[in-house]
C-alpha cells in the first residue's frame, strides 16, 4: 500500500511569485519568508515522496462565481496554469497522477463527499507557488493531485465538513494500491483581509493557537462555525480551512505528528504567512 509520510504548508501570496521571478529573497522584507524554507527542502530531499496531494482555493482561474463547487478533485494527467494578471511566469505543466486521483475521487464519494470530477483543470498560484516554493529548481519532481475547497464564495463548507473531508482523503490515501510515497500539501492563509472596513487585518493570537492545535489538538478549530472563522481570521483567513483538511488527512497515518519545522511572518501583502512541516509519527 501507498505510505503517507507528512504534510507541509504554506502561504501562497502571489507577490511570493513576483519575489521569486525578480530575485528579491533575500531582500529585507522577503528574507524572514524566505529563509523559513531550506529545512523543509531538506526534509523533502530525505523523504522522497513520489507524489503530493495539495488542498489549495481557485481565484477564478478555473472556478468562477457562477460555477464554484465546495469542493472539487483533479483527474488530469497534467495540469497547466496561465496567466492571472500578477506578472508572475507561467510555468510547465505539472504531472499529474491518475490512478491515486481516480482512487480518491471513488474513495470519496463512497464515503458521501460529492466533489467536483474534474478530468480537465487549470491550476492558479494557489497551485503552483508552494510547488515552486518547496522545490525551487527546475521542473517539480512529484506527481501532483489537486484537491480545491471553496474559501470565495459562500455558502463555505464548514471546518468539521473539511476537517472530515481530510481524514477521508488520508484514508483513500493509506488504502491506494501502491508503493508511492505521498505527501499532503495545504495552500493558504493565514489570518488576513484584502477588502472592506477591515482591510489589513490580522490576528497573530489565533493564528499561533491554531498552529499550535495542529500539532496536539488537530480538530480544535472545529468548534468554530464559519462565520466565527471569518471574524477570527478574515475573509481570506478562512483559507486555514486547507491546514485544517491537510493536518486530519495525517490521522490515517498515525494518531500523532511530529513538527519537524514553522515559521511565521508578518506581514506581506497584509497577510500573516506561514509555514509547517508534519512527519507522520
Amino acid at each position: 500500500m501507498a505510505r503517507l509520510i507528512g504534510g507541509l504548508g504554506t502561504s501562497h501570496i502571489p507577490a511570493i511569485g513576483g519575489a521569486i521571478h525578480k530575485g528579491l529573497q533575500q531582500e529585507p522584507y522577503w528574507k524572514p519568508f524566505f529563509d523559513g524554507f531550506p529545512p523543509a527542502r531538506r526534509w523533502l530531499d530525505k523523504v522522497k515522496p513520489d507524489v503530493v496531494v495539495i488542498f489549495y482555493n481557485d481565484h477564478g482561474l478555473n472556478f468562477f462565481l457562477d460555477k464554484m463547487p465546495t469542493f472539487a478533485v483533479g483527474a488530469a494527467a497534467e495540469y497547466r496554469n496561465a496567466d492571472e494578471g500578477w506578472g508572475i511566469p507561467t510555468l510547465p505543466p505539472f504531472r499529474g497522477d491518475q490512478d491515486l486521483s481516480w482512487h480518491l475521487i471513488e474513495s470519496l464519494i463512497d464515503r458521501s463527499f460529492d466533489v467536483t470530477t474534474c478530468q480537465e483543470m487549470m491550476i492558479d498560484h494557489a497551485c503552483t507557488l508552494p510547488l515552486k516554493l518547496f522545490w525551487p529548481i527546475g521542473d517539480c519532481p512529484v506527481a501532483i493531485v489537486p484537491v480545491c475547497i471553496n474559501t470565495v464564495q459562500f455558502p463555505l463548507p464548514a471546518a468539521a465538513r473539511v476537517y472530515a473531508l481530510g481524514r477521508a482523503a488520508g484514508e483513500a490515501i493509506n488504502s491506494w494500491d501502491s508503493d508511492k510515497r505521498v505527501a499532503v500539501i495545504a495552500s493558504g492563509g493565514l489570518s488576513h483581509q484584502l477588502d472592506g472596513e477591515r482591510a489589513g487585518f490580522i490576528n497573530k493570537e489565533f493564528d499561533t493557537e491554531f498552529l499550535a492545535s495542529l500539532v496536539s489538538n488537530p480538530e480544535w478549530a472545529t468548534q468554530f462555525s464559519i462565520h466565527e472563522l471569518v471574524e477570527k481570521t478574515g475573509t481570506q483567513g478562512i483559507e486555514l480551512l486547507m491546514w485544517l483538511a491537510m493536518r486530519a488527512s495525517l490521522t490515517a497515518a498515525s494518531p500523532t505528528v511530529r513538527m519537524l519545522h514553522s515559521n511565521y511572518y508578518i506581514p506581506i501583502s497584509n497577510t500573516a504567512t506561514a509555514l509547517m512541516v508534519l512527519e507522520a509519527a
